[in-house]
């Protein structure tokens, strides 16, 4: 089989400080060679582009909805000044994590204006996106309408049903598969894995969150990712080794790897 790329694993936070060596290693074992580090706000940056070096991991640069209130306009200069800096280095594959959540406390019209600062960054430096989409879609859709990024991207954490699903395809865009599809109580996501053509997919864990309920730990990592493999291809009828080849195809071509 192809490799497996996780392509969306906070393998930067703390969580994962005690034993980050040995998790790259099983990771290894099991045929997991590659992930992609999002960013979350500007006080990860250094430590996230640190770790991706030291691990040969892909990430992108961008801020996180649930970081917008104490964004500053030097905040987001430094963002662009930094997606310059590393343009010429091909880890850099994406802006993100970026999006709109409206579950969370922070002002909403901020967050807009800072998604939409940032569509314009991946436009600028030719990116796709990385997106976060909680309770938000409508939002969402209209922006990505509006502003057109020619190189889309993926909706991360995606566990809506088919309708939603195909507006986000019928864009342009992929769909992030993790955890929450080996939860019993995720029947639209599941729909949405039955339904929609597998081009449609990428695979991701959001470790350390998003672990499935079945976890016997609270920390999320991307050696779930066989177990997403197997539940795709139950419910598409079809083989592991055809899934997995296709998500590696997905994530490859999206990203541009």
């Amino acid at each position: 089989m192809l490799p497996i790329i996780d392509s969306h694993a906070h393998m930067d936070f703390p969580e994962f400080d005690n034993d980050r060596d040995s998790l790259f290693e099983q990771m290894h074992r099991v045929g997991i060679k590659q992930l992609l580090i999002p960013a979350v706000s500007p006080d990860k940056w250094k430590k996230q582009i640190e770790i991706a070096k030291q691990y040969g991991c892909y990430y992108s640069l961008g801020i996180h909805p649930w970081s917008c209130e104490g964004v500053t306009p030097k905040d987001m200069r430094n963002l662009r000044a930094l997606l310059e800096r590393h343009k010429d280095d091909a880890s850099l594959v994406a802006v993100g994590e970026c999006g709109l959540d409206k579950l969370h406390k922070g002002n909403f019209v901020t967050q807009i204006e800072l998604f939409r600062s940032q569509i314009s960054l991946a436009k600028e430096f030719d990116l796709p996106l990385i997106m976060h989409a909680v309770k938000a879609h409508d939002e969402i859709l209209k922006c990505l309408k509006t502003e057109s990024p020619s190189r889309k991207g993926v909706v991360h954490g995606f566990y809506g049903g088919p309708q939603l699903a195909r507006q986000y395809v019928n864009l342009g865009y992929k769909l992030g598969i993790g955890g929450q599809l080996l939860n019993d109580n995720a029947p639209k996501l599941q729909q949405t894995v039955v339904d929609l053509p597998l081009e449609s997919f990428v695979l991701e864990t959001d470790s350390p969150s998003m672990a499935p309920k079945s976890s016997r730990n609270n920390r999320n990592t991307p050696l779930i990712l066989p177990n997403i493999i197997e539940k795709m291809a139950d419910l598409q009828k079809k083989s592991a080794v055809l899934i997995s080849e296709q998500m590696f195809f997905n994530v490859t071509q999206l990203f541009d790897l």
